[in-house]
């Protein structure tokens, strides 16, 4: 099984052919009837970016719990609130890729701390548009300090043109997902 893949091209329509499931995955390594060939914890992006998704959001809801009494999900409705004041539930979700029970369970909890307000426009009653208040503003300053500081130590050792291209990666990755 080869995992060899320079720049593979359909023979009949010169398109580029799809990866081999061989670069993916990892086989077993003894004869147990019950082992199978299976996602590889090393070579598949979708299994490296799932750990490291888990990781990252485990740890960072332990450091702004800790740190400044709000969880993970909460800080990120604090950027999402900062970078659109007024947006909706449906906004927030779609932006971020949350379910809207969540995204609402969070906004709730920053409601009930002083943190965010909602309007109702009109002419739909149903819908809320969502602020920071001004004490939302100042931990969202506060934290984001320390997402920085967090983000730099992640990305040690990687070039500004490396962080360029993982980015260029992982938007080319979300426009393929969006298409699933």
């Amino acid at each position: 099984m080869s995992t060899h893949n320079a720049a593979r091209t359909d023979p009949v329509t010169d398109a580029p052919s799809p990866l081999p499931d061989e670069m993916f995955l990892a086989f077993p390594d003894d004869d147990t009837p019950e082992a199978r060939a299976t996602l590889s914890f090393s070579r598949s992006p979708t299994v490296l970016l799932t750990f490291a998704a888990n990781r990252f959001t485990r740890s960072a809801a332990r450091v702004y719990q800790q740190e400044y009494g709000i969880g993970a999900m909460d800080w990120r409705m604090l950027v999402m609130l900062t970078r659109v004041p007024g947006c909706s539930v449906a906004l927030a979700s779609k932006t971020i890729g949350i379910d809207k029970a969540a995204v609402s369970r969070s906004l709730t909890r920053l409601e009930q701390a002083g943190l965010a307000v909602a309007e109702t426009p009109l002419p739909d009653p149903r819908r809320r548009d969502w602020t920071l208040t001004d004490k939302g503003r100042a931990l969202h300053e506060r934290i984001l300090h320390t997402a920085l500081e967090r983000q730099r130590k992640l990305l040690e050792g990687f070039s500004e043109a490396e962080v360029e291209m993982f980015n260029d990666f992982l938007r080319r990755f979300l426009g393929n997902l969006e298409t699933l």
